[in-house]
C-alpha cells in the first residue's frame, strides 16, 4: 500500500497546531474525573446494597448467616476479586473471620459503617488500577466516535466488533454509546473492504499496535495479520493528559513506530503511520512536525482538538 502524500496538511499548518493548550489540559483532567465517577458508580451501588443487607443483623458474627454477601465480605477483608478467585473456600472464610474479629467487633454498634468503609477501600484500589489505563480507553472512544461520524456523514454502512463477545454487528440507527464496547470497525470504500482493529499484536512487528487498518473483510482478520501487504495503516494512540508524562508517551510511540517501519521495510512495504496524542508539548510538537515533513509519519493530530481528530478520521475512512 503506497503512503498518502500530505494528509496532515488538511488540519495542521505548523508544529504549533499540535501543542496542547492549558485549557485543553484542564478539560482533559475533567474528563478523567467524570470517567472515574462513572466507573465508581457500580461500587457505590454495591456498597449501598451491602449496607442494607448487613443492617438486618445485630452482631458482626451474624453476617455469615446472610445468604449471598460472602463475596462482599471477602472484599471488605481486603481481598481483591482477582485474588479471591485463587483462594479456597476455607481461605475465604478465614479472611472473613479475621475481618469480623479484628475490625467489625471492635467497631461496636458502628460495625455496619466499618464494613461498608472497608468494602469501598478495597474497591477503591481496584478502581485505581483500572484508571491507570483510562486515558487510552477515552482516547479510543474519541477516535471511534469520530470514525463513526465520518462513516455516517459519508453514507457508508459499517459493521462493528463487540469487544467482549468478539462478534460483528451490523450498523444500527441507534449507535449511542457503542464506542464503550467497540473493538473494531469494517466498511467498504471504492469496492474495497476495510477493517480497523484496536490493540493488535502484528506478527511481522512482534509487538502490539494501538490501531491497524487492513485491506480485508471482518472475517479475514486472522489470516490478514500474517500478510504484511494487507496492512494499510498503523497508528499509535496516547490518551494520557498529564503534561509530566507527555515526553515519555511520545518516546514510547516513536519507538513503536520505528519498529513498524523497520519490520515492513524488510518486506519492501511502506504502510501509512500516524500518531495521536492528548498531551503534546512544544518540543514534542516540533519532533512530530519534522517527522511529518520528512515522510516518516503520514499523519498526526492532537486528541484534544476535535477538528483535527475529525480530519484524521475522515482521511482514515477514505484510505
Amino acid at each position: 500500500m503506497e503512503k498518502s502524500s500530505t494528509p496532515y496538511r488538511r488540519h495542521l499548518n505548523s508544529a504549533d497546531d499540535l501543542i496542547t493548550t492549558r485549557d485543553q489540559i484542564r478539560a482533559g483532567f475533567v474528563s478523567l474525573a467524570l470517567e472515574r465517577n462513572r466507573r465508581a458508580t457500580p461500587y457505590v451501588e454495591e456498597a449501598r446494597a451491602l449496607k442494607i443487607a448487613a443492617s438486618k443483623v445485630r452482631a458482626p458474627a451474624d453476617l455469615n448467616k446472610i445468604t449471598g454477601i460472602e463475596p462482599a465480605l471477602v472484599t471488605a477483608a481486603g481481598i481483591s476479586d482477582k485474588a479471591a478467585r485463587h483462594m479456597l473456600a476455607e481461605d475465604r472464610k478465614e479472611a472473613i473471620q479475621g475481618l469480623i474479629s479484628k475490625f467489625l467487633d471492635p467497631a461496636g454498634a458502628a460495625f455496619v459503617e466499618e464494613l461498608v468503609f472497608r468494602f469501598l477501600l478495597t474497591k477503591g484500589d481496584t478502581l485505581g488500577g483500572s484508571m491507570r489505563n483510562v486515558g487510552g480507553a477515552l482516547a479510543q472512544r474519541r477516535i471511534t466516535r469520530a470514525l463513526l461520524s465520518a462513516l455516517t456523514i459519508s453514507g457508508t454502512s459499517y459493521h462493528w466488533l463487540h469487544a467482549r463477545s468478539q462478534t460483528w454487528a451490523q450498523m444500527s440507527a441507534e449507535d449511542v454509546d457503542i464506542e464503550l464496547h467497540l473493538r473494531g470497525l469494517a466498511w467498504s470504500v471504492r469496492s474495497k473492504t476495510r477493517t480497523l482493529i484496536y490493540n493488535v499484536t502484528v506478527p511481522i512487528v512482534m509487538n502490539n499496535i494501538d490501531v491497524v487498518l487492513l485491506n480485508c473483510g471482518p472475517g479475514e482478520c486472522r489470516s490478514a495479520y500474517a500478510q504484511p501487504e494487507r496492512f494499510i495503516l498503523m497508528g499509535e494512540l496516547k490518551g494520557g493528559i498529564d503534561p509530566a508524562g507527555a515526553d515519555e508517551h511520545w518516546k514510547t510511540a516513536k519507538t513503536a513506530l520505528g519498529r513498524i517501519r523497520k519490520a515492513f521495510s524488510a518486506s519492501r512495504l511502506e504502510p501509512n503511520t500516524y500518531f495521536v496524542g492528548a498531551a503534546i508539548a512544544k518540543k514534542m510538537a516540533t519532533e512530530i512536525w519534522d517527522d511529518l515533513k520528512d515522510g516518516i509519519l503520514t499523519n498526526a493530530a492532537n486528541l484534544t482538538d476535535q477538528d483535527q481528530v475529525a480530519s484524521l478520521c475522515n482521511w482514515i475512512v477514505e484510505l
